[in-house]
């Protein structure tokens, strides 16, 4: 009796305490917040590359936003100058830069070298009188014209 009423005070602690149960799912509880920002990866463009700053730096010296020479660093001097130039377009001033203000300071994108555009001809359409009737009046019954 006196061995069961001591093996009573020893284990009485350990049945007394809270039941811990692993999780089932085998998932942790964190939460989704944070493993989103552990693994959370940066988008999009993340700085200007120097040569594009450098045409931005001389399109903002020939419109007289910036002075001095252009030094390829997107710089605070940099910054002031498209932000003014950007507001005095009406144009927001908080993301740099605005692709209206790059387009404006003649630095939009240049699609002479597309696939389509290269041994292109943009002639006339040839005359009307050139199509066949038949094939003009299957056009003109389609759009509901009548010749």
């Amino acid at each position: 009796m006196a061995f069961l009423f001591s093996a009573a005070l020893i284990l009485s602690p350990a049945y007394s305490s809270r039941i811990h149960r692993a999780p089932t799912s085998g998932q942790t509880h964190k939460s989704h917040k944070a493993a989103k920002k552990a693994t959370h990866k940066l988008h999009g463009q993340q700085a200007i590359d120097s040569e594009r700053v450098i045409q931005i730096q001389q399109a903002l010296i020939r419109e007289h936003y910036l002075d001095g020479d252009a030094t390829g660093r997107w710089d605070a001097t940099t910054m002031a100058a498209m932000q003014k130039y950007q507001a005095d377009q009406g144009w927001q001033t908080k993301l740099m830069p605005d692709s209206r203000a790059i387009k404006k300071l003649g630095l939009g994108p240049d699609y002479s070298g597309a696939i389509n555009a290269r041994d292109s001809s943009f002639n006339d359409p040839p005359p009307i009188s050139t199509i066949p009737q038949d094939q003009s009046s299957g056009f003109a019954a389609a759009a509901g014209v009548n010749q």
